[in-house]
């Protein structure tokens, strides 16, 4: 198939969508093409460049590893183009599929309840939610934002600082009749210690000026479950405030530990530091911020059970 300037745009969608979308048939549904269309131009896109970029099977499609480069530079290159066009054309709403990585609970307690908002004001943009307490690669998963809890280290990333929380300890009340309340964070040292097995800092707690290794009977990979068990009272637990706030309120949690926590953990949008972002991210991470900067999610909203450091 010859393949003339004016169509080298074309082969880049096609191919984009197709590894966006798993799906010659997806991406020919999202471009208004026939299927037989969209895999002959991939497949002249191939052969134009020299090499292999998707792997094909009977059942799923795979970007081989110059189709991963490929991929990089060919979104960022349609980014820029959307861009421009829609700078020139500010009056269209922003438009097509977007992805987002966000941690479980953050994603169930503060951005599922913007959803139906961020949809209405923009009818035209279809939003892939991808919900998940695992680390997830902008790059390799194809994603345009994440929203990450905690400090960054990840140069290739940029970040938007959107908000942050208090990270707390608490101990359901029978518990702490049984075994005792800690004074320090050295004395749970002898407690049993609900581990979040997805924590970063691994099995070693952070506070304001010390670092305490933790251990207990039970280790669980998802914040709702350390709630759960932290009100089951099956030990000491540490987790953003507001996942206990029910529980502080009804006053079947305790506080601990007061005057002893870390400072305030952040929470970023994230993005690929070498990719423009299109008009429906800067929309989806514009409303968010704006959203997060009237939630109260820095500090605890209940005082039950506090016992301050003497």
């Amino acid at each position: 198939m010859s393949v003339g300037m004016i169509d080298r745009f074309l082969l880049m969608q096609c191919f984009v969508r197709t590894a966006e979308t798993g799906s010659f048939s997806a991406a020919a549904r999202d471009l208004g093409l026939s299927q037989p269309n969209v895999s002959r131009y991939v497949a002249a896109l191939e052969s134009r460049l020299g090499c292999r970029l998707l792997q094909r099977s009977t059942r799923s499609l795979h970007l081989t590893p110059e189709g991963e480069r490929y991929h990089a530079e060919a979104r960022r290159i349609l980014d820029a183009l959307a861009e421009a066009e829609s700078g020139l054309r500010s009056e269209v709403a922003p438009s097509g599929l977007l992805r987002v990585a966000c941690p479980t609970a953050l994603a169930h307690e503060f951005v599922m309840p913007l959803v139906p908002a961020f949809l209405r004001r923009y009818p035209d943009l279809r939003l892939d939610l991808q919900i998940a307490d695992r680390f997830v690669n902008l790059v390799d998963e194809r994603a345009e934002l994440a929203l990450r809890v905690g400090h960054l280290s990840d140069s290739a990333l940029r970040a938007r600082r959107i908000g942050s929380f208090e990270r707390v300890c608490v101990a359901e009340v029978g518990y702490l009749e049984s075994r005792g309340l800690p004074e320090t964070p050295q004395d749970l040292g002898t407690h049993d210690c609900i581990v979040y097995s997805l924590l970063s800092t691994g099995d070693t707690w952070r506070f304001a000026e010390t670092e305490v290794a933790v251990a207990g009977r039970i280790r669980v990979n998802s914040p709702q479950a350390v709630r759960e068990a932290a009100l089951a009272g099956l030990g000491v637990a540490l987790g953003p405030a507001w996942l206990f706030d029910d529980g502080l309120r009804a006053g079947r949690l305790t506080r601990l530990l007061t005057g002893y926590e870390a400072p305030p953990v952040p929470i970023h949008m994230l993005h690929v530091a070498n990719r423009l972002l299109p008009r429906r991210a800067v929309a989806f991470s514009d409303f968010v911020a704006n959203a997060f900067s009237g939630i109260e999610i820095l500090n605890v909203r209940t005082s039950v059970g506090r016992k301050g450091r003497r």
